[in-house]
């Protein structure tokens, strides 16, 4: 909730939960509920709001025996404390209008809590917060709401057991190394297989693979690990040793114009662009196809997918012809463009430094831009500043890659909306690229309140053509999560969104040792 690196997001799986989370499957279940609350069950009623507008009410009740790993029950009480950390505007929480539509939290009982949203969207019972511990973490969020993003209990003590619910509980850490989990002996639920699991951050990939081969860990995360390529590699070194998995899903590489720059503010620059890009070539090249081309931001799993949209397929002239037409020009083929005044389209694009794959992607760019006739400069820092700074701060002159991740059928608001575009230097929207049209605007608001799935799909169609032709980012392809695990390991099941594997831990084990491949290394 505080911070949507995917990282954290895998670390929290083991140790929390949400209400509800798409699973495997892409369908939405409970995670801590008895039920999942639905119009026809008759948990979720429309209601009538003071002004007249209609609303909904969604009641959910806690399974049975939950508890804080120090033993203190989790109540309504946690889940209404998260709602006013996350609507509070100081607080710089992700996503902070989905907590914004929160009416109130009406609490029944200890266990049953109706949550009153001010619209009907056809996500409505997606919309609850995840529980925070209310019994440890209130005071710092009134003493000061403003510092508690700094200043909470998970980041003054993350290994206080009262912070976790999950199957686990974090016992040790040490930033950017490694974090220790051993069972929470207050879950309820199922119980996890094994007694200790240690997550280790290895920030090279080269070393990563090392370790993995030498036994010091005993599988890489799809989610954070390797690239693609490399486990193709290492899957062709090694393909009995250890088991593989790939799965595509919602991580959407793109990317991100500032729309603010004059030159790709300019339509025509961007379309140039993308029709100089040769993105089927990194496709097959470099992926060997299991990183499939974007045709925009909507998965084809995805219900409101459609291809019937403006396509860019690589064709030089055609973008040497719209840089002509945008007044950039050169007198020779392969020489780099001017204005009318003598200023060469010069072009800056960052990302994640260490990245090899963003960095093979950006050479590629580099060398076909460099064909119609544009200098691309390559400008990449780390992560934690890429993100924490460049990004967020919208401090980037003309490109940034980097990836969306989201659940299945996201409506974009948050990316695309223009009241989602934040200030520089202010925390909030995520519409980094400072994208407005009116007709967009308007299509995400039916969009998140149409019901009729056939209609929803409808306006889907109309959103994509429209992002298709003013092409706000440039799609580049769905990123393939790729899993290695030893082979004696059975239950994780990649899911391709948002909710990591670690959400469902309680479900890894050991493979029959009577069915367990002898060749393997893995231990």
């Amino acid at each position: 909730m505080l911070d949507a690196m995917l990282a954290k997001s895998y670390l929290h799986g083991l140790a929390r939960r949400p209400v509800v989370a798409y699973g495997p499957d892409w369908e939405l279940q409970c995670m801590l509920c008895t039920e999942l609350p639905t119009l026809e069950n008759g948990l979720a009623e429309r209601e009538e709001l003071p002004n007249g507008d209609t609303g909904i009410a969604v009641t959910y009740t806690l399974k049975e025996g939950l508890s804080w790993a120090d033993g203190e029950p989790v109540t309504s009480a946690d889940i209404r404390y998260a709602w006013q950390v996350g609507k509070h505007p100081k607080t710089g929480v992700v996503s902070q209008q989905i907590y914004a539509r929160i009416r109130d939290i009406e609490i029944v009982n200890d266990r049953t809590f109706v949550v009153h949203i001010d619209r009907v969207t056809y996500d409505y019972n997606a919309t609850v917060p995840t529980p925070l511990p209310r019994h440890i973490d209130r005071a710092a969020f009134a003493q000061d709401p403003a510092q508690y993003r700094n200043q909470n209990a998970f980041d003054r003590d993350p290994t206080d057991p009262g912070l976790y619910l999950g199957p686990y509980r974090m016992v040790s850490v040490q930033r950017g190394v490694r974090a220790v989990y051993e069972r929470n002996p207050h879950w309820p639920g199922k119980k996890p297989e094994f007694d200790r699991i240690i997550v280790r951050a290895i920030q090279n990939t080269a070393a990563m693979e090392a370790n993995l081969l030498s036994g010091t860990v005993d599988m890489i995360a799809g989610e954070t690990g390797m690239s693609i390529d490399q486990v193709l590699a290492l899957e062709t070194r090694h393909p009995e040793r250890l088991q593989y998995k790939y799965q595509a899903g919602l991580v959407y590489e793109h990317i991100e114009f500032n729309l603010e720059n004059p030159i790709v503010g300019d339509r025509r620059v961007r379309r140039a662009l993308a029709y100089g890009a040769n993105r089927q070539a990194i496709s097959e090249q470099l992926f060997d196809g299991k990183q499939p081309v974007a045709l925009h931001n909507v998965n084809p799993r995805d219900p409101g997918f459609t291809d019937d949209v403006q396509r860019y397929p690589y064709d030089p002239e055609r973008a040497r012809a719209l840089l002509d037409a945008a007044g950039w020009t050169n007198d020779e083929p392969g020489q780099t463009r001017t204005d009318a005044n003598g200023k060469p389209l010069r072009l800056t694009i960052m990302t994640t430094a260490g990245n090899r794959t963003r960095e093979l992607v950006q050479q590629v760019l580099q060398s076909d831009w460099d064909r119609i006739g544009v200098d691309l400069q390559i400008v990449n820092e780390p992560p934690r500043v890429f993100f924490g700074q460049t990004v967020s701060g919208r401090d980037w002159d003309h490109m940034a890659m980097f990836a969306w991740l989201s659940a299945p059928e996201s409506v974009p608001r948050s990316t695309l909306h223009s009241e989602q575009i934040p200030e520089k230097g202010e925390v909030g929207g995520q519409n980094y690229k400072g994208y407005a049209n009116p007709r967009v605007d308007a299509l995400i608001d039916r969009m998140e309140r149409e019901l009729d799935d056939e209609k929803r799909v409808d306006l889907w169609h109309q959103l994509l053509k429209i992002y298709a032709r003013d092409l706000p980012t440039l799609p580049l392809y769905w990123r393939a999560q790729a899993f290695v695990l030893p082979r004696w390991l059975t239950g994780v099941e990649p899911t391709g969104h948002q909710y990591t594997t670690t959400l469902w831990v309680e479900d890894w084990g050991v493979r029959d040792p009577d069915a367990t491949d002898q060749s393997d290394g893995g231990g």
